[in-house]
C-alpha cells in the first residue's frame, strides 16, 4: 500500500508509474532510466527548492522541510533570501480567499489506478471529494514561454505539459470514485510582488492529453521492464557527460533552426 512515507520510494518508483516519471521519459528515456536504476541523480536547484518550501507549507511538513534541507539556512541560521520571499509568497495567497478555498481540500490525497494496463499513482495537493482535483504551481510567471520544438510561444501549462498531470489525476480518481472531476491550477509566481491565479483546464484538453499518454506509455513501461531500449536526447546533462564525438561537423548547420521573434 503507498503511504506518504513510500509513495517516493525506489520500490514504489520501480513499480507504479506517475506524472513526472512519465514526462521524465518524454524528456529522455535514457536519463530516466539512469535515475530509476540509482546510476544518476539530478540536481536539486535553488529554483526546485522554492516550489517545494511553499509545498512544505500547505501539506503541513514545512518544519520537517527545513530540517532536512540544512543548505537553505545561513550559518547564522536565518533563511536564505529567496526562502524569505518563499514565506512573502506564503504570506500573499493567504490573503486571498478563493485561492485559500481551493487549496483547502484533502492534502496529498493519494489515488492508484492503470492506463493501458500500466499502474498508475498520483498525489494531489488538494482533492475535494466528488468537487474538484487542484494543484499548487509556484512558477517563475505568467508571462507565455517560448518553444523552440513548437516554435511559437506558449501558456506556461501548456510548456511545462500540466494538461498531462490533468488527464492523469482525472483519469484516476474517475477510477476510484466513478466520477469526473474537474482539474485547476492553483499557481503563484516567484516575483517581486507574486501574481495568483486559479486556471481551469479544460475537459477536452485534458481528454487529448490522456489520449496522448495512452499512445506513449505501454513503450515506456517496456523500456522500464527491459523489453525495449531506451533512446537518449542527446542534449540533457546526462546526455552529455557521456557524448563521444564520432565525426566532425559543419558549424554551419547551428544555424538550422527558427530565432524566437522578440517583436
Amino acid at each position: 500500500m503507498l503511504t506518504n512515507e513510500n509513495y517516493f520510494s525506489p520500490e514504489s518508483n520501480r513499480t507504479y508509474m506517475s506524472v513526472s516519471q512519465f514526462k521524465s521519459f518524454l524528456d529522455c528515456e535514457a536519463r530516466t532510466m539512469a535515475e530509476l536504476n540509482g546510476e544518476y541523480h539530478r540536481t536539486v536547484t535553488d529554483a526546485l527548492l522554492v516550489g517545494s518550501y511553499v509545498d512544505a507549507f500547505f501539506e503541513g511538513t514545512l518544519e520537517s522541510f527545513v530540517s532536512a534541507h540544512p543548505e537553505i539556512v545561513t550559518k547564522k541560521g536565518e533563511l536564505k533570501a529567496q526562502y524569505r520571499h518563499a514565506d512573502y509568497i506564503i504570506q500573499r495567497v493567504q490573503r486571498d480567499k478563493k485561492f485559500m478555498q481551493y487549496m483547502g481540500g484533502q492534502k496529498q490525497k493519494i489515488f492508484t489506478g492503470e492506463i493501458c494496463g500500466v499502474l498508475f499513482k498520483s498525489k494531489i495537493d488538494s482533492y475535494h471529494d466528488g468537487i474538484m482535483i487542484v494543484d499548487l504551481k509556484v512558477v517563475r510567471d505568467f508571462q507565455l514561454i517560448y518553444s523552440p520544438e513548437k516554435k511559437q510561444k506558449l501558456h506556461f501549462i501548456d510548456f511545462w505539459r500540466y494538461d498531462i498531470q490533468g488527464a492523469v489525476y482525472r483519469e484516476i480518481v474517475r477510477q476510484n470514485t466513478g466520477k469526473t472531476l474537474p482539474f485547476y491550477l492553483a499557481a503563484v509566481t516567484k516575483e517581486p510582488e507574486p501574481d495568483l491565479e486559479l486556471f481551469w483546464v479544460p475537459d477536452d484538453v485534458l481528454d487529448a492529453a490522456l489520449e496522448f499518454v495512452q499512445s506513449m506509455v505501454n513503450r515506456f513501461q517496456k523500456i522500464k521492464s527491459g523489453e525495449l531500449l531506451p533512446m537518449p536526447c542527446g542534449t540533457c546533462d546526462y546526455c552529455r557527460a557521456r557524448k563521444e564525438i564520432q565525426r566532425p561537423v559543419n558549424y554551419k548547420s547551428a544555424y538550422d533552426f527558427e530565432v524566437e521573434d522578440d517583436g
